[in-house]
């Protein structure tokens, strides 16, 4: 499956949490709700995937997470924040860099409607 067609599922699914659990609840809840949903649906699945920074010829294992990396093609970082900014947007494109994969979404469920809360990142390699 491409980073696409994944992308189109993590959506379904996510917009099917949302619908159930609405706004307002902690990262973490949503985190495992959505993880629950990805292996049902029989996706390969890694939760907070360490991420080290390699910075010439140094490995720094700094603490980076990933929130959800599906089929080790797609970075799904999570948030319920009252507004998405731009910090949010360069730690998802940092960790596409860092990851070598091409396509991440940002998830804030803290919103109204799921649709408001989805950004498509791109990683231009």
């Amino acid at each position: 499956m491409d980073e696409n067609s994944l992308s189109n599922l993590v959506i379904n699914r996510a917009i099917k949490v949302h619908t159930i659990l609405g706004p307002g609840l902690l990262e973490s809840s949503y985190q495992e709700c959505l993880f629950y949903e990805l292996i049902l649906a029989q996706l390969n699945v890694e939760k907070e995937k360490s991420l080290p920074l390699v910075y010439e010829a140094v490995k720094l294992e700094c603490g980076y997470r990933i929130d959800l990396l599906v089929e080790r093609k797609l970075i799904i970082e999570i948030k319920s924040v009252e507004a998405v900014n731009d910090v949010h947007l360069a730690q998802l494109l940092t960790y596409l860099k860092l990851s070598n994969c091409k396509l991440g979404l940002l998830l804030n469920f803290n919103v109204a409607r799921m649709k408001e809360g989805i950004r498509r990142v791109v990683n231009n390699l």
